[in-house]
């Protein structure tokens, strides 16, 4: 929960939301092109492309865009594009997996190699860091949606396994929108999603991510970790990048001491 929130806010006092932003709408659009040319071009028939569109547009994708990227796949392209999974290890023994899309394994096996060695880090074989992390279902809402015994008990309702609320912020300075997090199991977070978009409209986004069973505590790395963390977002065919690190107050507290 904190963490969660804390890493957005690092994000946006980099000056990255825009970069990330551009990113995560390609993201986005390979995601649909690629769930179109699997399933076909129908959301209702096609549970993988409702997902990605959903996502999209609780990105604020804009709809031109979605059903663009349903055409392309739908049409055949996004055939050359493979998911692939990267696992390695940062400063201090911190599990990183790095997902991507891309049409060239070897190119973004070299980026993400370049990325981990440069930054403190080494690249691992399949298997090594995974067993840290458990695959599950994430899905957010912004706050004003309804108060956090609202969402929890509709969560709960619908299935969901816990959900954990950010603290809503006074500092004019922080840009992040505080959201509450609704975790799910890996098979159930469709089946959740749609009962809660029922109840509260589409939400903020829905993924499945990568979670630590146990982040690690370990200040002095923080600012190598948010090193590692860019040079691995910065990657070209990298969509998303997940650790177990454990942003505390005092980790923070390290990172505001270095700007």
């Amino acid at each position: 929960m904190a963490g969660h929130s804390k890493w957005a806010n690092i994000q946006h006092r980099k000056g990255r939301q825009d970069k990330l932003r551009s990113k995560l709408f390609s993201k986005l659009a390979k995601d649909i092109a690629i769930a179109s040319k699997m399933g076909g071009p129908d959301p209702d028939m096609n549970p993988r492309l409702r997902l990605a569109v959903s996502n999209a547009k609780g990105q604020s994708m804009p709809k031109d865009n979605i059903q663009r990227a349903i055409d392309k796949g739908a049409g055949g392209e996004g055939d050359d594009y493979e998911e692939v999974r990267y696992e390695g290890f940062g400063p201090g023994g911190i599990g990183f997996i790095v997902e991507a899309s891309t049409d060239n394994r070897n190119r973004a096996a070299m980026e993400v190699r370049t990325a981990f060695s440069k930054n403190g880090g080494a690249l691992g074989e399949t298997g090594s860091v995974a067993f840290m992390f458990d695959q599950v279902g994430k899905i957010e809402y912004p706050l004003e949606i309804t108060d956090e015994d609202g969402m929890m008990e509709a969560a709960i309702e619908a299935g969901a396994d816990d959900v954990e609320t950010d603290e809503a912020s006074d500092d004019q300075w922080d840009e992040y929108e505080p959201v509450h997090t609704i975790w799910t199991q890996r098979d159930d977070l469709g089946s959740v999603a749609a009962e809660l978009e029922k109840k509260f409209g589409e939400a903020k986004s829905v993924n499945l991510v990568w979670k630590g069973q146990n982040e690690i505590d370990n200040p002095e790395h923080a600012a190598a970790v948010v090193r590692l963390t860019d040079a691995l977002e910065d990657c070209d065919d990298v969509s998303t990048v997940f650790h177990n690190f454990d942003m505390t107050d005092e980790a923070l507290a390290t990172l505001e001491e270095d700007e």
